[in-house]
């Protein structure tokens, strides 16, 4: 809804005259399968600007894992992981003040993850993140929407683990366990 793909059963969904919204889709079918991975990131610019200042593309591109001869890769042949890299890129070069991910860590290697979670943290607006990979929520999030079924919404400081706690020191267990399943903690 937020991105008008879908239209809400009752009410209206309207964006401030200020949000310019940044969309990652889970699917990635906004890349171009037959541009290379420079030129879908970069437009085939040799300078980008990014946060008001020239930046060199192929460095930019660099910071997203792709080295070298890897940049003019076509982007039809990567795998999932390199898309979804390739899709990040391209979002956090064009802006926005409310970023909007759906699973972005879907098909990433840890380095990857790590450059992300160093991102959205330095992030100086908003992101909403819709995700099932719990540890990567906990180390970025720092606010919650918790939809509690039968149309309640609620808002929670914090991230996923300190609402758990909340939750089971208030002995509602039950308010958990529609969740579990989704977010089992998993060893490191």
């Amino acid at each position: 809804m937020i991105v008008g793909e879908e239209t809400p059963d009752a009410g209206v969904v309207d964006l401030g005259p200020t949000v310019s919204l940044s969309y990652v889709d889970q699917h990635r079918d906004a890349l171009v399968d037959t541009n290379t991975i420079f030129e879908e990131i970069s437009g085939g610019k040799d300078e980008i600007l990014l946060d008001n200042q020239r930046v060199n593309s192929r460095a930019y591109v660099t910071r997203f894992n792709f080295r070298g001869g890897q940049q003019q890769k076509k982007v039809g042949e990567l795998s999932g992981g390199e898309r979804n890299r390739v899709h990040l890129a391209k979002l956090l070069r064009t802006g926005g003040n409310l970023l909007l991910l759906d699973e972005p860590t879907n098909d990433l290697d840890i380095n990857t993850m790590c450059v992300l979670e160093s991102a959205l943290s330095a992030f100086p607006a908003c992101a909403m993140i819709i995700s099932h990979d719990r540890f990567f929520l906990d180390r970025i999030c720092t606010h919650l929407l918790i939809f509690e079924g039968n149309g309640t919404v609620s808002w929670f400081d914090g991230n996923f683990q300190a609402y758990e706690e909340q939750v089971l020191r208030a002995g509602q267990s039950d308010r958990l366990e529609h969740r579990r399943g989704k977010y089992k903690k998993l060893p490191l």
